[in-house]
């Protein structure tokens, strides 16, 4: 535990390092591409955020393995992985729209360890321990009580490909909606999930995400007394977070419109 702190403090620098880079590039030109689909960008800022913190992981544990989510696995087969997604929320980033954040968190023989996910616009930096809690600018964090989906917020997003694939989610959302209190759609996977964890939402559910938006907010929920629920999913990871309760609600209701959705 002594050993993953140590490292957690070097790696609260490393994120502070890179949220001072995306806040100074929100006054620059940024230049914006396109990945897998036209709805999955890529700016210049996320691209010198991840070789910002791909240098520092370097630097300071050479023989350590990265995941990230553009330079995709660096460094062979060390049983650390730090696993980066060096901006998540990126379109909201290139519009100016003030929700993204820095994912970090490091994998030890296939189980997260630790994690900071790190809002520099909001300055809010969430970080946790395995075993050891979820932390907000060193509040402790508790998931929500709500029982019942009937008073419940929820957050939700939509894969890049929903043009394409009819496994977009659509059905999902227009079913429960209905029978919540509200929705929510920050456009961070990340970043939804420390709500989960802090109370803030609910719950959350999402189809075809990656590793690296999901690897240290799922931590937190956890460490916060939270539930995750891993979904079937033939592309990416799909998954549902809360209580324990809001969980298998969402869960049931998903089921009901999908029944091949009952196991993970």
């Amino acid at each position: 535990m002594n050993d993953y702190l140590r490292m957690l403090e070097k790696a609260k620098a490393w994120v502070r390092e890179v949220g001072q880079i995306q806040l100074e590039g929100l006054t620059q030109t940024l230049t914006v591409e396109t990945k897998s689909s036209r709805f999955d960008p890529v700016t210049n800022i996320d691209t010198q955020s991840e070789a910002v913190l791909i240098a520092r992981i370097k630097e300071e544990y050479p023989g350590h393995a990265v995941l990230s989510e553009e330079a995709g696995v660096l460094g062979g087969t060390s049983d650390y992985l730090w696993i980066i997604d060096p901006l998540d929320g990126t379109v909201n980033y290139a519009h100016g729209y003030p929700i993204f954040s820095i994912s970090l968190a490091l994998q030890y023989c296939g189980e997260i360890v630790f994690g900071l996910v790190y809002a520099p616009a909001l300055k809010e930096l969430f970080e946790g321990v395995k075993g050891g809690g979820a932390y907000l600018n060193g509040t402790r964090l508790r998931v929500a009580e709500t029982q019942e989906l009937s008073k419940a917020v929820l957050a939700t997003g939509f894969p890049y490909d929903k043009a394409a694939d009819p496994d977009n989610n659509l059905n999902y959302f227009n079913h429960l909606v209905p029978q919540i209190s509200g929705i929510r759609r920050s456009g961070s996977a990340a970043f939804d999930l420390c709500n989960v964890a802090a109370g803030r939402l609910d719950g959350y559910w999402e189809l075809k995400v990656n590793r690296w938006d999901i690897a240290a907010g799922a931590l937190f929920v956890k460490e916060a007394g939270g539930e995750v629920i891993y979904l079937p999913s033939k592309k990416g990871i799909s998954l549902i977070a809360g209580n324990e309760r809001i969980c298998n609600l969402i869960h049931q209701e998903l089921v009901r419109m999908n029944p091949s959705l009952s196991s993970g």
